[in-house]
Parts: C-alpha cells; structure tokens; sequence
C-alpha cells in the first residue's frame, strides 16, 4: 500500500515537471514548425543542418569534352568551312574529268591511227564519244569551281563560340564579346554625330583586326592547355608557365581594346567634339600598334 503510494507521489512529480516544461515544448515545435514553413519574407530554413549543399548540376555544355567537340562542329558547319569543301571537291571533279578526257583522246588517237588494233575512224569512234563526255563534265567542273571562286561569304553575326569554362581564356574572351556589344554600339551613335565617317570606319577597322590578333592569342592558350592535359607531370610546370604568360598578354590586348571604348565613349557624351575626336584617333592608333604586336605572337 505505501509503495503504491509512493508511485503515485513520483508520477505526480514528473507530471507536473513536464507542466512546468510545456513553455519550452511550445518553442521548440514552433522552430521546428516555422523551419518546414517559414513566415512571408523570411529565408526558409533548411531541414537538416548538418546536411551539405547540393551544389548546381552542371550543364553538358561546360563538360571540357562536349565543349571541345561542340566548338569543332561549330567550326566544320561554318560557312566558311563549308565554301572551301565545295572549291575542292570541284577541283578533285575537275581534275578526273580532265585525265579522262585525256585518257580517251590518247585511245581515240592509237586506234584511228592504226597503233592499236585495224585502225579507222570507227575503231576510234568510242574514245572520241569519251573525250566529248568528260570535256563537257570537266567544263562544267571548271564552271563551278569558277563560280565557287568568286562567291563572297556573308559576314557572320553569330559571335564566335567561347572557350570551355575551365580555360584560362574563358573569361578574356567573354570580355572581350562583351567589348565588341558594347563598341558597335557606340560607334554606330557616332556615325550620326559630326566625326567624320573615315575616323569611325578607321576605329570598327582596327578594332576588329585586334578582336581577331586576341581570339587568335586565345587559341594558342587553348592549344597549350590541351598539350598539358596529355604531358608528363615533369613538363607541366614549363606549361602553366607559358599559359600565364600569354594570359598576361591577352589581358594587356584587352586593356588597349577597353581604352578604345572609353575613348569612343567619352567621343558619344561630348557629342563628337574636336578633343574627343583626337582621343578617339590616338586610341585607335594604339590599339593598331597593339594588334600588330598580338598578330606576330599568335
């Protein structure tokens, strides 16, 4: 009988210390609650706090292997590309046709003279009916090939695709793209202004030859950069060296290409003035000098 009411002593104590804890229970399943279901404007909690971030998937396009084979397919599908397949497989028919037909000339020739078999025109009528079909295939070949020749490629607007992410030309070129927007524009504002047409043209003229000496340059980091993936661990040093150093280049060649900018955009605030005219000269010139340098590196 007392141990039955001893019990009952000690259950009446932990129920009324878990009465007195109640408060805290209420906090804690409203954290829990508010965790699951964050009030309007609070960042939502996560869960688990010892649980890691699940960084971003990356996309097939920045894997160094799709990226390099999209570049080539890019470049095997360019127009360019594409004109020069069709000039040498023009070549290739012409030069068929005209050793066929030469061929056949030759046969047409021995057997009408008697060198192989009874002779007369008729023995030399098939090698005759040759040379006619294949001259007539090559002139046409020729035709082509000619009018190949003089076709003119229509300039590209596309911008030329970038290196992969982990390239240390990735983010050059991407500044670069960014550039070439940005100088378009103002020196499309500056053709309406009173700078004369030969200093815009000089400028889009000798921006353009530089875009090229620095994607040029950009190739080469990449080249290097393929090389040292298949080099011995040895060799690697010497070839981070050389990466590092044409990065440097590449960065001084966009520098000269940003100075061209500021002066073209000092020219478009002050709408055109004789100053910012010359600023703007001065600055195509370096950049000039600039692409001539890049050029022989690249």
């Amino acid at each position: 009988m007392g141990t039955g009411r001893r019990d009952f002593g000690e259950l009446g104590a932990k129920l009324e210390k878990h009465l007195e804890r109640l408060p805290d229970y209420a906090q804690r399943a409203q954290e829990k609650l508010q965790q699951y279901f964050p009030p309007e404007g609070a960042p939502r909690q996560r869960a688990n706090p010892l649980r890691r971030p699940v960084p971003p998937r990356p996309s097939i396009s920045d894997v160094p292997v799709f990226a390099e084979a999209r570049s080539r397919w890019e470049q095997w599908n360019a127009p360019a590309a594409k004109l020069e397949r069709r000039k040498r497989r023009a070549s290739r028919a012409l030069t068929l046709w005209i050793i066929l037909t030469l061929l056949c000339g030759l046969f047409a020739f021995a057997t009408g003279f008697g060198l192989i078999g009874a002779g007369g025109l008729s023995e030399a009528f098939g090698g005759i009916a040759g040379a006619i079909v294949f001259g007539t295939l090559g002139v046409r070949s020729g035709l082509r090939l000619r009018q190949l020749s003089r076709t003119e490629l229509p300039v590209s607007t596309t911008p030329p695709p970038l290196p992969s992410p982990n390239s240390a030309a990735r983010e050059p070129m991407e500044r670069l793209a960014e550039g070439e927007a940005s100088l378009a524009e103002l020196l499309r504002q500056l053709a309406e202004t009173v700078v004369p047409d030969i200093s815009v043209e000089d400028a889009r003229k000798t921006a353009a030859e530089a875009a090229s000496a620095l994607r040029g340059l950009a190739g080469r980091i990449q080249a290097i950069e393929r090389a040292r993936r298949s080099a011995p661990a040895g060799e690697r040093k010497a070839l981070d060296a050389a990466i590092r150093t044409l990065r440097e280049q590449l960065d001084d060649g966009l520098d000269g290409y940003g100075a061209l900018i500021a002066a073209a955009g000092h020219a478009v605030a002050a709408g055109g003035s004789g100053l910012q005219q010359d600023a703007l000269t001065d600055a195509t010139d370096r950049l000039a000098g600039l692409a001539i340098a890049l050029r022989e590196l690249s």
